[in-house]
């Protein structure tokens, strides 16, 4: 078995350890309003459950050459933003919002995603995902060196779900009404698959 220092790497090849190993990774779909009113969305797979009780997600947002990106200064700024679950029927479309626009043009816009109204915040979710969350910025943080961070973690909490009809009963969601896509490494993402189930230990 390799052993190795993560120190001694470079950035790209902790990058690629990372990918690798950890999977499969959710992937959530962030709209975020900027402070000129530019609607912006992109897709992050650093994404996962922090806690039930309240609910609250987390959103790894890395930095690129030290320079924060939109969604991250947008959520920091207005202090909210949209959590959609990407699935097996709107990921094309979603791929499409990874590509590197001016902050003054929107995504959305370029992957002909339709805007619906968010209840309880001002930006606007999409109406394409099953699920989306409505969030509140809860912390921010930066990570890295002090001097030149290279990640702002968010911590969001939901303030409002909203569930398709088709894929919800008594309490539960559909798995694969959901059809939610999962990351791999590369340009690789994954279908839910084979579910099987194992009982805790009492």
């Amino acid at each position: 078995m390799l052993s190795i220092d993560p120190s001694k790497n470079s950035e790209r090849e902790n990058y690629k350890f990372l990918i690798g190993s950890i999977i499969p990774r959710p992937v959530a779909f962030v709209t975020s309003i900027s402070k000129d009113g530019v609607l912006n969305g992109a897709p992050f797979s650093y994404f996962n459950i922090v806690s039930s009780n309240p609910p609250m997600i987390s959103l790894a947002i890395q930095r690129s050459a030290g320079r924060q990106k939109d969604t991250a200064r947008n959520i920091i700024e207005a202090k909210e933003f949209v959590i959609h679950i990407v699935d097996e029927e709107n990921v094309e479309k979603i791929n499409k919002t990874a590509a590197s626009l001016p902050a003054n043009q929107s995504e959305i816009e370029l992957a002909n995603l339709t805007t619906v109204e968010s209840v309880k915040i001002s930006v606007p979710g999409v109406k394409e995902a099953k699920i989306r969350m409505e969030c509140s910025l809860e912390h921010s943080l930066e990570l890295g060196d002090t001097d030149s961070p290279s990640c702002d973690l968010i911590i969001g909490r939901v303030v409002q779900f909203h569930i398709e009809d088709t894929i919800y009963d008594k309490g539960r969601i559909d798995p694969r009404g959901l059809g939610a896509v999962s990351r791999l490494a590369g340009i690789n993402y994954a279908k839910i698959g084979e579910i099987f189930s194992i009982e805790r230990p009492k």
